[in-house]
């Protein structure tokens, strides 16, 4: 007898308690009870890398069944299964799984029904198909004639006992201690043996419904990592989806018990990868400096991207790969899911939202609905009456030409549709032709001066080709061409619905590229609504509204809580948090006050000077008027004085079309933790969405609403 069973013998007389190797009472009825043997439940499982280690991760109780039922049907080996919401291939024969939309490290698959812990966790790893059926035939015999103390050796030359049903051990050979060629021992710590996967703790999800009334293109931005976590775009997608699911089935759950709704699906777009893969890395590597090296890397690798898109080159890349991956990803999920009848809306985080909202303005509607866009007004440039021919020929020093267009009845419009051969049929030379066709192109793609209306379908015009791709223009009624880079932008295939922004630097961009107004008219050609939202303490994300309505003062609109109220609706926790932020603030500037007292006294000593004393006692009052102040106003919920931002009894904001008439921005609640300090939240802040239930509600809710479903209970 080994010195491990000795030992678990010797426990066994000492313990009074029943122990799995002694023959107690309820042992020998249960095994009695178990002389029927019952084969083993099996269950699917993939492998996933994770921070370098391998976890095997359950497929969800509903993909498991396909997968078994494949396996049974004994034409597995050509057999594909799609899993995960259609995500994942699985292919039987292989025992591998593959992302179906996006670039993946296929993982292994495996038919799993026994089990042993790891050494480093408490998570179950599961033994390799052919050895697990080892194990169930050694069970079945030792269940069948009731004889155990079986023992067997594993591949990896490891050591499973199976004492008896309850108890089940695995040993792992010490390293060198086979180094004079005995067998192997079982030596070290043992290991729980389970059977069966209702035996082990993990977590399996029922699985997600068949049905998707939805689809959400999701864009990242800067960096290849999308938290801070540093996990990247699919994973954090993961984690929105997952999150969408949860709260259909508890804000939605009538619409989902009468099956008026399945689900919204939700698939990443990556564009760095492409981006980072055409060389220009090598290209930085070559002139980065060698000091500081993880800090310059993270600058080339994630703060570069945002020069990148404001480069000709790369930003053509950018623009080119988002949109043809949305337009493929787009064609496959409809062959994939042929009875989809759903609508599309996209969404962008930090510069992803950025490169959306670009691409969105410079869509052309070729469907022939352009009456409703004809006469739409442009986003404008406050900077006064727009000159005539005369007078941009004047600025050129070139007004001695202007009796030739005069005299041939060009005005702008038809002078930025001619060509260099024009101007030299005209008799005008070389160096004023170069003048005025670069003047005028640049205005056209820039100013969208006096751009023609585009036409329907039947007019022929060149802006209806779907896949023809155009210059900024005010074509649709934007004119963001200001300041940026001239970038042809690819048309997409189908009309977003929506277009949500999280954490966006649209604002900014769109200021510090000349824009100083948005006509409240304005529209997106081809996609109806567009929601800004933000976290308040992020350091990246810009309002929208006032840009439409520069003449007010207005707060953007509260996003509810999802479980239906204000986060700050706890008066006395804030009044706490307040006072405890007035008390620390009294307390600094006391300890300010001394040091700086103790210093002066210092100072005085040495240089016998009468120096004034710093007031800093008026500033310390200044400053704890503040905190006073917004400390009082959360306890005020339902007056006016509301301070949290959103006046409901105040009279209706028009925002312009942005958003079909509805408010534009819209921000979260900051947690009560938050509030203590904001610089210490705000890189947290940016990266909060993905997890945020408040935003994928208010995400949920907009979707629906549009199909005519609404929440169970409309949020206060």
């Amino acid at each position: 007898m080994s010195s491990v069973e000795s030992q678990q013998e010797q426990s066994s007389q000492s313990d009074p308690s029943p122990s799995p190797n002694s023959c107690s009472s309820f042992e020998l009825v249960d095994m009695d009870a178990g002389s029927l043997y019952e084969p083993v439940s099996p269950h699917w499982f993939y492998c996933k890398i994770i921070d370098s280690k391998e976890t095997w991760i359950p497929f969800n109780s509903q993909d498991s069944q396909q997968l078994e039922e494949a396996y049974s049907s004994g034409k597995d080996y050509n057999r594909i299964v799609p899993t995960d919401g259609g995500r994942y291939d699985v292919h039987l024969g292989e025992r591998m799984r593959y992302a179906v939309y996006w670039d993946e490290l296929a993982s292994e698959v495996r038919r799993c029904t026994w089990f042993y812990k790891g050494d480093k966790d408490n998570k179950y790893i599961p033994y390799s198909e052919s050895f697990s059926q080892v194990l169930e035939e050694t069970y079945m015999l030792a269940v069948t004639l009731d004889e155990w103390k079986k023992k067997l050796e594993s591949p990896n030359r490891e050591i499973i006992i199976l004492h008896n049903p309850k108890l089940m051990v695995h040993y792992q050979p010490v390293a060198g201690s086979d180094e004079w060629g005995s067998a192997p021992a079982e030596q070290g710590r043992p290991r729980t043996v389970k059977r069966g996967v209702e035996n082990i703790s993990v977590d399996i999800h029922c699985g997600e419904p068949l049905q998707i009334d939805h689809l959400v293109f999701v864009v990242h931005g800067i960096g290849p990592a999308c938290d801070l976590r540093f996990r990247s775009i699919v994973q954090c997608v993961n984690d929105f989806r997952s999150v969408s699911l949860n709260l259909l089935q508890t804000h939605f759950k009538k619409a989902q018990e009468n099956q008026q709704i399945g689900r919204v699906e939700f698939l990443p777009v990556n564009w760095h990868s492409p981006l980072h893969s055409t060389g220009v890395d090598v290209d930085l590597q070559r002139i980065t400096l060698p000091s500081i090296n993880r800090l310059r890397h993270f600058t080339n690798d994630t703060i570069l991207d945002v020069f990148f898109y404001n480069s000709p080159t790369y930003c053509q890349t950018i623009v080119d790969t988002v949109a043809s991956e949305m337009n493929r990803i787009y064609i496959l999920f409809l062959q994939r899911n042929p009875n989809f009848k759903g609508s599309v809306s996209i969404a962008g985080h930090s510069l992803g939202s950025l490169i959306l909202f670009d691409i969105l303005t410079n869509q052309k509607d070729s469907l022939g609905d352009t009456d409703s866009e004809k006469d739409l007004p442009s986003i404008f440039i406050d900077q006064g009456d727009t000159p005539t021919l005369e007078e941009d020929l004047k600025k050129l020093q070139l007004s001695e030409f202007f009796g030739i267009f005069e005299k041939e009845k060009i005005d702008k419009e038809a002078l930025t549709l001619c060509t260099d051969k024009d101007l030299q049929e005209m008799g005008i030379p070389l160096g004023p032709r170069k003048k005025i066709l670069n003047y005028f192109r640049t205005r056209k793609n820039s100013m969208g001066v006096n751009r023609p209306t585009p036409q329907s379908p039947a007019g022929a015009n060149m802006s209806n080709i779907p896949k023809e791709s155009e210059f900024y223009s005010s074509t649709n009624g934007l004119d963001v061409g200001i300041g940026q880079v001239p970038v042809k932008y690819p048309r997409l295939i189908y009309k977003p619905e929506i277009f949500f922004a999280f954490g966006s630097p649209i604002g900014m961009f769109l200021t510090v590229r000349g824009l100083k107004r948005i006509d409240p008219n304005y529209r997106f050609p081809t996609c109806k609504g567009f929601f800004n939202i933000y976290h308040p303490f992020d350091p990246v994300a810009y309002r929208i509204e006032p840009m439409v309505v520069p003449g007010m003062e207005f707060e953007p609109m509260l996003i509810p809580h999802h479980k239906g109220r204000k986060r700050m609706h706890l008066v006395f926790f804030f009044t706490c948090v307040s006072e405890l932020r007035e008390g620390l603030t009294r307390m600094s500037m006391d300890l300010k006050n001394n040091l700086l007292g103790s210093l002066r006294m210092a100072w005085k000593s040495f240089t016998r000077a009468p120096y004034p004393a710093l007031q800093v006692s008026e500033t310390a009052e200044e400053t704890e008027a503040e905190p006073e102040s917004n400390s009082e106003k959360p306890s005020d919920i339902n007056t006016e004085e509301n301070p949290v931002p959103v006046k409901e009894e105040a009279p209706p904001i028009h925002v312009g079309m942005l958003n079909g008439g509805q408010r534009i921005d819209y921000v979260l609640q900051e947690k009560p933790i938050e509030s203590f300090n904001e610089y210490l939240f705000a890189l947290q802040s940016h990266l909060c969405y993905w997890e945020s239930e408040d935003t994928v509600l208010l995400v949920l809710k907009e979707i629906y609403q549009t199909q005519g479903v609404f929440l169970d209970q409309p949020l206060q």
